[in-house]
């Protein structure tokens, strides 16, 4: 009997899929069983990344690929069912934040480029997926939030809000969508070990007090959200959609007991 995990003969699209966290989900949905397309700017960190994925005994395909541009979003939906001929999960998890401070010291350029990486790819490369999802009877997609969604982080106030409308973005087309058999669900972590977060995790005044609040008294590695997002992926989640799974080591129940 397969297993609920299973990912066999499922073709999986993860933006930002060349290093930190798409990379792990990547290589995590390749390991259970699905072909793998990845998506990034840089082509050297793609190849790089494609050749694990092809380690594992699966497919991959890497697309070079703007997500701030409309037609690079439309070209690698087309390119995916043009080698794979479906396209049944989609990971949005292409990130970006320019801006570190207090919100109103924020240019317009930085809000502009904020919200049209976290937010307005994610709307666009979503419409676009769910229409080749509803060709194959439904599908998974699976958007890259952050507990920053929930709570105020200092100095990421912007960053906070495209989260946010990841969140929103997710409830809103889990319900227009489950018509189609299309899931979709989010998962938001805290802090995780990737160079994307390193000035976070390797400054010790920033890294003491996120662990203050965090019962695990760790942060996440990237695999760790590779196994969530499979799970999301799967059908061990067919009855999952419009959620947001928190991965923040417990933060948000609440900060560990000073004392026992």
């Amino acid at each position: 009997m397969a297993s609920a995990f299973s990912l066999e003969g499922k073709v999986a699209v993860v933006t930002g899929g060349s290093r930190g966290i798409g990379r792990a989900i990547a290589l995590a949905m390749a390991k259970a069983g699905a072909d793998v397309v990845i998506a990034a700017r840089k082509p050297e960190d793609l190849e790089a990344t494609a050749k694990d994925i092809q380690a594992t005994g699966r497919q991959c395909l890497a697309v070079p690929t703007n997500v701030r541009e409309r037609a690079a979003l439309d070209n690698l939906v087309a390119q995916t069912v043009g080698k794979f001929g479906r396209l049944d999960i989609l990971v949005n998890n292409a990130v970006t934040n320019p801006h570190f401070g207090p919100v109103d010291t924020a240019e317009e350029w930085q809000f502009d480029v904020i919200m049209n990486t976290n937010l307005k790819a994610y709307f666009l490369l979503s419409n676009a997926a769910m229409k080749e999802m509803q060709k194959v009877g439904g599908g998974s997609i699976i958007n890259l939030s952050s507990s920053g969604g929930f709570r105020y982080m200092t100095g990421l106030g912007l960053y906070c809000i495209s989260k946010a409308a990841d969140i929103m973005l997710t409830k809103v087309n889990a319900v227009e969508w489950a018509r189609y058999n299309i899931r979709v669900n989010a998962i938001a972590p805290s802090i995780v070990r990737t160079d994307f977060a390193k000035a976070l995790w390797d400054t010790p005044a920033i890294y003491n007090q996120a662990m203050s609040g965090t019962p695990l008294k760790r942060i996440a590695e990237p695999e760790e959200l590779g196994d969530v997002a499979v799970f999301l992926a799967s059908n061990a989640s067919s009855y999952i959609t419009g959620q947001v799974i928190v991965a923040d080591g417990g933060g948000q129940a609440g900060p560990p007991p000073a004392t026992w």
